[in-house]
């Protein structure tokens, strides 16, 4: 029988506003806890109806983002008095997590989704601040009562840059997928409408514009695409200008090369019924991430019956299993112009085969049903809740 709690869920991002995979985690792993225990979801951002929302404090508007984050975590912190315990979600609330527990004296349970220290690309978007937001994050870890890790590969990642931490602390449990909400819905007309020729086999990245995204590496590895093959690129929200300015002369030099109709660049956030009708469509789903903790966006195209091509980075090989349900490609640092000539031979390897493509979709779907069920997945997570508040 579970025992009554008030659990406060600390996120960044809350529908409407979801950008990255941390919020679809929350908002369906809420979605799912909430017939099972009292959850009272706080939030960045204006004001919602089923969460309790804070803004930036208005001394530290022009200050540097990390600065606000701190501000808004505080204000977090004071308002989650009386609840039992505080799950946090990325260093973006880790924060408001830490300081509140300290404050209330209750559990800290938080989500890695990331680590700061495998992402110093950062530091283009924060400066100084990614010093503070690393600073946050391993204090934070240091301190919590548990730590769900989104993968095996995160669960090592946690250890080994933060080997200060003990690791039966460290419990993983994989993002999940809602199948009956992402499944297949093929709709050429609506692909028409976007710009995008259903009459040709096209290949689709979905992401933010980030380093950690490997877009540049994607462009670059098209220019070794098969000659009908286009590129649909769903990607948007730059980390920084200078980014935006490199991927737009990236993708300006692929169509010198290959055509104008070579690429199609949605630059504003897909809605989500349009998203599934791109997955749908889709020849394979390809993902070159540098760095990868779980990678929710590969369970979405999955589960839309689409094989995918992924770089073989932290918890992707958890999630494609090679062969099976998609083709993944060993990534390599030191050698990205093999990486890119490596992404472009396994796509090829698709565009060649269809069928081989079709079965890896369907394998998908079935492989997104079988093994990333969020009822599951909340019901670990009210286990862990549990432990850390009979301790």
């Amino acid at each position: 029988m579970l025992m009554p709690m008030k659990v406060g869920m600390l996120t960044r991002e809350w529908p409407p506003e979801i950008y990255g995979g941390a919020g679809v985690h929350v908002d369906q792993l809420v979605a799912h806890l909430r017939p099972m225990v009292d959850v009272e979801v706080h939030c960045f951002g204006p004001d919602r109806p089923d969460a309790t929302a804070h803004q930036v404090p208005a001394a530290l508007i022009s200050a540097n983002p990390a600065l606000g984050v701190l501000g808004v975590d505080l204000e977090m912190a004071a308002a989650t008095a009386g609840l039992d315990l505080l799950h946090s979600h990325t260093w973006y609330t880790n924060f408001a997590g830490h300081t509140g527990a300290l404050l209330h004296g209750v559990p800290h349970v938080l989500t890695a989704h990331s680590l700061e220290p495998l992402r110093p690309w950062k530091q283009e978007q924060l400066g100084g601040g990614y010093l503070v937001s690393s600073w946050v994050e391993r204090t934070a870890y240091a301190s919590a009562d548990a730590i769900i890790a989104v993968s095996n590969g995160m669960r090592t990642d946690v250890l080994n840059t933060y080997p200060f931490i003990d690791p039966t602390k460290v419990h993983v449990i994989h993002n999940g997928i809602d199948t009956e909400l992402y499944s297949p819905d093929p709709d050429p007309g609506a692909l028409t409408e976007l710009g995008v020729d259903s009459t040709r086999p096209y290949v689709l990245f979905v992401g933010r514009i980030t380093r950690q995204k490997g877009l540049l590496h994607l462009i670059n590895s098209a220019r070794n695409f098969a000659d009908d093959l286009v590129l649909v690129l769903a990607a948007s929200a730059p980390d920084t200008e200078e980014i935006a300015a490199q991927t737009a002369q990236a993708v300006g030099q692929l169509r010198a090369v290959r055509g104008q109709d070579s690429v199609v660049w949605l630059k504003d956030q897909v809605a989500r019924p349009t998203l599934i009708k791109l997955f749908s469509g889709a020849l394979a789903f390809v993902c070159p991430s540098v760095y990868e903790p779980l990678g929710i966006v590969n369970l979405e195209a999955m589960a839309c019956q689409t094989a995918v091509v992924a770089s073989a980075v932290g918890g992707i090989p958890e999630v494609v299993v090679d062969g099976i349900t998609g083709l993944l490609v060993h990534y390599e640092a030191a050698d990205l112009v093999g990486f890119e000539r490596d992404f472009a031979a396994a796509v090829n390897i698709l565009v060649a085969n269809p069928g081989l493509a079709g079965e890896m979709g369907a394998a998908g779907r079935t492989r997104a049903q079988s093994h990333f069920g969020w009822r599951a997945i909340a019901e670990r997570t009210v286990t862990i809740y549990q432990q850390v508040l009979n301790k």
